[in-house]
């Protein structure tokens, strides 16, 4: 039996992928999963070459999509913190699974 493709149903995977997509979407999404909540400076540091243009950037876009909260707290000398929305909290099983099958089917770059 042959598949056909519905691109009405391919609308959803497409915007998944969008959103997690990208070289810097992971990895903050990986550090954000971490923790309860992380401050702009602490995930700076732990992605290792991004700029602070980028990152705000790319929080901008997951903030956009539901994915992350920033909360800005109105103290001398301002905080902010970002954290996972509950969406986001459901990603992190499915990206852990992305990960255990490329770690499993890495080898097939090769061939």
């Amino acid at each position: 039996m042959k598949y056909e493709l519905n691109l009405e149903q391919l609308c959803p995977a497409t915007f998944a992928f969008q959103v997690i997509g990208g070289k810097w979407n992971l990895p903050i999404l990986a550090f954000l999963s971490e923790a309860d909540s992380i401050r702009y400076n602490e995930l700076k540091r732990k992605l290792n070459g991004i700029t602070g243009t980028t990152l705000t950037n790319c929080l901008k876009d997951l903030i956009d999509n539901g994915i992350v909260h920033r909360e800005q707290y109105n103290e001398v000398p301002p905080r902010v913190e970002y954290s996972l929305t509950p969406s986001g909290k459901e990603l992190v099983p499915l990206i852990e699974a992305i990960v255990a099958w490329g770690e499993k089917n890495v080898h097939l770059l090769n061939k």
